[in-house]
């Protein structure tokens, strides 16, 4: 059929419209070969040729007239592309190309020439560029080194089916009972009601199963619901237009995003302010997206491209360049220029176009997951119809205690490391930013687990409480990205995380305390015996309030003044280290510049939060002489040496932080601890 098409192809303008007839009827393009090329070095210019795509709800695949102008090569290792002009009855019903058409597919003779890839910025959109199908055909053959997670598989596919069956079977059941309810009424009226209520809860089983489903870890190498956001990339040309600024046909889009949390997004993603976000593509709530399992795809059909999918979702929709097998080409550019990439690839429908003076878009709306995009090239993107990328499943609960409110968010991300940090934050605070629905002064309350395995325990687990004068939102998810980065950014192993989960309370105001004395109930102590201290403390607009911290005296301890602070979780602790590299002294780097991740993770779980009180060894005064100096190390060495000795005794090995933990009380309170006061403790043996 790919012969009657090239055929058909190199006819006239007067045979356009069963050339596109022709196209349409064609089989899935995936049971169709790769059809011929026009290499770059046969385009001269002049030449007259025919490009697809879609433009309404129709989903017809439509032909418009392309004039080739000339080719601009970049030089070496720049990017070719062919300058082109459109026309016909199409091109004026659209107002010119516009963004979305990007990865139209162009023939001249019935040869594929390349994709519509790029316009010119602030001109006449007719006049566009292409990007030579001769530098797209090697994406297909790059290394593709992602989505090779550890975590056990299972088939996903006949996951779908067993669960479509079990809703099937549960369907007969409620009809079966509605039966016997409806005979039942007959005898005794009053029934009438229950046997409602009954067809009522049988009708919310298969989503309630479907629900359960997708909790289940297994289920994140394909339930991904792909969205929409592209990165505008632009591409160069060669200097016949050095002047001229090609931009890319694309269109960024998002779904479930606020205003604040699309700000805090952009930051995220997109620090330099390179892209533009569009937020239509995929209605709102629509939730994870469907799985088709054998989809099939043409040159000309639209296609998505996502990170995210649910009830957040970023990605881009474009059209399909060419296909061979389940292998697809698409969009002519780049959608974040990342290399080799996880990404979800979806079906798309169009909606309608909109037009404008100087540019406009085709409007579409992501469909069904269909495959996975592997490759984010400047020169277009690939990937595999029926793969998959694996996932990061993530469920966040948002309860705002000040609106009585409670929101329950779950998304799908595409494990790709270079943006799951980013994106995992940004959907936690969108989903603060959306059920809050303000950024005045607010106390949020954050707790997470991310699985995965990074640590041996299999878990990242941590809460903290923090105050802002304005947005909390983007304090409160700081701690989950910091643990985000840290498992993303392992030296020693990528590492498979299950799925993440956060749970954040917001209310209203400013839940703050300050210390104001910590008194102990006797000024001398024997190390290793528990001093209890009386601690006040003011909150904020609040009365004072008296609370009771024991606190036990290190074995090891020196004779002498122990110098105590007593401060909030939040507070960094002068050292005696700290001091002395104040004088000039180097000191040992306590905590190891080259920790493994899963040491660092540990230490972030077992930072103190923002509301405990922290009583714990202070530094002291400072050293005021060389002498003095000399003496705190050698009191320094020889408390190590004890504790060494005590260690070998007693057959155990202890890591520094572990001992910081044992010299320290941590308290937790209902408020954020703002300061830190000291109070002193006389040592002596018994």
């Amino acid at each position: 059929m790919y012969k009657s098409l090239k055929k058909c192809m190199g006819l006239k303008k007067s045979v356009s419209a069963l050339l596109a007839a022709m196209l349409i009827s064609l089989p899935g393009a995936s049971s169709l070969a790769m059809e011929s090329i026009m290499p770059y070095s046969e385009v001269w210019g002049g030449e007259t040729g025919t490009a697809y795509t879609v433009v309404d709800g129709s989903g017809e695949i439509q032909p418009f007239q392309v004039d080739l102008i000339g080719k601009m090569d970049g030089g070496k290792g720049g990017s070719r592309s062919i300058m082109a002009r459109a026309s016909g009855a199409l091109i004026e019903q659209t107002g010119g190309v516009l963004q979305g058409m990007s990865g139209s597919p162009i023939y001249v003779e019935g040869r594929l020439v390349g994709a519509l890839a790029a316009g010119i910025k602030d001109m006449a959109p007719y006049t566009f560029f292409i990007t030579p199908i001769e530098d797209m055909l090697p994406l297909w053959s790059l290394p593709d080194n992602k989505n090779k997670g550890r975590l056990a598989t299972f088939d996903l596919k006949k996951y779908q089916e067993d669960k479509a069956k079990k809703a099937e079977e549960e369907a007969k059941k409620d009809a079966k009972a509605e039966g016997e309810s409806a005979a039942e009424e007959k005898q005794d009226a009053p029934e009438t009601e229950n046997a409602a209520a009954e067809a009522d809860e049988a009708g919310k089983a298969p989503a309630a199963a479907e629900a359960a489903s997708e909790e289940k870890p297994e289920a994140e190498a394909a339930e991904p619901a792909p969205e929409e956001t592209a990165g505008a990339e632009k591409s160069e040309a060669g200097e016949p237009v050095a002047e001229m600024e090609k931009e890319p046909k694309s269109t960024l889009f998002f779904s479930g995003f606020n205003t604040s949390g699309l700000d805090y997004l952009k930051k995220k993603l997109d620090p330099k302010g390179e892209l533009s976000f569009v937020p239509m593509g995929i209605e709102a709530g629509q939730g994870f997206l469907a799985t088709r399992y054998n989809a099939e795809l043409q040159p000309g059909s639209p296609v998505g491209v996502a990170v995210v999918c649910g009830d957040f979702s970023v990605g881009a929709t474009g059209t399909v360049t060419a296909v061979e097998g389940k292998k697809v080409l698409a969009f002519g550019h780049s959608f974040l220029h990342k290399g080799n990439v996880n990404y979800f690839m979806t079906d798309a429908s169009v909606v309608g176009t909109i037009s404008g003076p100087a540019a406009g878009m085709k409007i579409a709306n992501m469909g069904s997951i269909i495959g996975r995009v592997n490759q984010d090239r400047e020169t277009g993107v690939a990937g595999i119809l029926g793969e998959f990328p694996s996932v990061v499943p993530m469920k966040i609960r948002v309860e705002d205690k000040t609106l009585g409110r409670q929101d329950n968010y779950g998304v799908r991300i595409a494990y790709d490391e270079d943006y799951l940090p980013q994106l995992t934050a940004g959907v936690a605070y969108a989903a603060v930013a959306k059920t809050s629905d303000t950024t005045a002064g607010a106390t949020a309350k954050i707790d997470f687990t991310i699985r995965t395995d990074a640590l041996p325990g299999g878990k990242v687990t941590r809460s903290n409480m923090f105050y802002g004068a304005e947005d909390v939102g983007q304090n409160a998810v700081g701690e989950l990205a910091q643990a985000m980065n840290l498992i993303c950014n392992n030296k020693d192993k990528e590492s498979d995380i299950v799925d993440v989960q956060a749970d954040i309370s917001l209310e209203e105001g400013r839940h703050t305390a300050s210390l104001v004395s910590a008194t102990p109930e006797k000024m001398t102590a024997a190390p290793g015996e528990t001093v209890n201290f009386k601690t006040t403390i003011k909150p904020y607009r609040g009365e004072k309030q008296t609370l009771t911290i024991p606190y036990t005296v290190p074995k090891l301890q020196q004779e002498g003044t122990l110098h105590l602070d007593v401060r909030g979780g939040g507070f960094i602790p002068v050292t005696a280290a700290m001091l002395l590299q104040q004088v000039g002294l180097e000191t040992a780097d306590e905590e190891g510049k080259n920790q493994k991740v899963a040491d660092r993770l540990q230490n972030l779980m077992d930072t103190p939060r923002n509301n405990e009180i922290i009583i714990a060894p202070g530094a002291g005064q400072p050293p005021t002489s060389e002498k003095e100096q000399r003496r705190m190390i050698r009191e320094a060495a020889k408390a190590a040496k004890a504790q060494a000795e005590e260690d070998q005794k007693n057959h155990k090995v202890e890591f520094l932080k572990d001992k910081k933990k044992d010299n320290q009380t941590r308290f937790e309170t209902e408020y954020i601890i703002d300061n830190v006061i000291h109070a002193t403790l006389k040592v002596e043996r018994p």
